[in-house]
């Protein structure tokens, strides 16, 4: 069975609160876009072989055992036996690009396994198993846009419809890593609510609103991300922002833009014909 897990953006980012147990509380939303892996699972004819994992496109560095799917398979396998499988990932999304790529696959596992023999699981129980897996995991079940709060793990329905502009992503190779963004910077109550922004406003005024706190601090050490928010705007981007705590930035464009990219940088446009489910 073979599946293509997607990834999403962050429209607007406000960092509200540390929290006691030492993570931060949030305020974003989740939107998911069509930048895809590909995930496919057969059934493994040596028993022996409980589980096995090949990979190619993007390295997936570290060991098997901290990898999301293998997780989400030990999560599984404690509901229910699991036949011997083979799991091949396609990694086509980059990794710490603030998309969410490793959360999808995780969740897209889950799906996959759950159809496939016959797990029976409802959308409650296979939210929950996500949702052990990290923060953003189980926005992929579902699949559509959110506004998420607490850890980023607590979600409620937005209006957003983004399907008649272009949004163009732009990955320029640099990890940035979520705990140092976080350090680096001082919770505050934001000045305005991320949904009316989102709902009432259209988006050609966003970028008078809607901020992502990671910015200041990711763009002092990597002036390279803050350049790139910039070539989006000089492109004609209605809205342009980064994604999570980076590095990817997008845009939003009401025309197919044209943007000039050097050749160390990974470049994804979704058209208006795209479609996620």
């Amino acid at each position: 069975m073979l599946v293509f897990p997607n990834s999403k953006i962050n429209l607007g980012l406000n960092i509200t609160q540390k929290r006691p147990d030492g993570f931060h509380n949030i305020e974003t939303v989740f939107y998911p876009v069509n930048w895809r892996d590909a995930l496919e699972v057969i059934e493994n004819q040596d028993p022996k072989e409980l589980f096995t994992f090949s990979q190619s496109g993007f390295l997936i560095e570290g060991k098997k055992e901290d990898n999301l799917i293998y997780k989400a398979w030990q999560l599984l396998s404690e509901i229910k036996p699991i036949p011997a499988i083979k799991v091949h990932l396609h990694k086509n999304i980059p990794m710490g690009a603030g998309l969410g790529g490793g959360s999808s696959d995780a969740a897209f596992f889950i799906e996959l396994i759950d159809k496939k023999f016959d797990f029976s699981l409802s959308y409650e129980q296979r939210s929950t198993l996500a949702a052990k897996l990290g923060s953003d995991c189980s926005f992929f079940i579902k699949n559509t846009p959110v506004l998420a709060t607490h850890r980023g793990d607590s979600f409620t329905d937005i209006k957003v419809d983004l399907s008649d502009f272009y949004i163009a992503i732009i990955y320029p190779g640099i990890n940035s890593n979520t705990k140092e963004a976080y350090g680096n910077c001082i919770p505050k109550h934001p000045e305005i609510d991320l949904r009316s922004v989102i709902e009432k406003m259209p988006v050609g005024e966003w970028k008078n609103h809607l901020k992502n706190d990671f910015e200041e601090t990711v763009f002092i050490k990597y002036p390279k991300i803050k350049e790139l928010k910039d070539t989006l705007y000089n492109a004609g981007a209605l809205y342009a922002c980064m994604s999570g705590s980076g590095s990817s930035v997008f845009g939003i464009f009401d025309k197919r833009p044209v943007i000039n990219l050097g050749p160390t940088n990974n470049f994804y446009l979704q058209t208006p014909a795209s479609k996620i489910l």
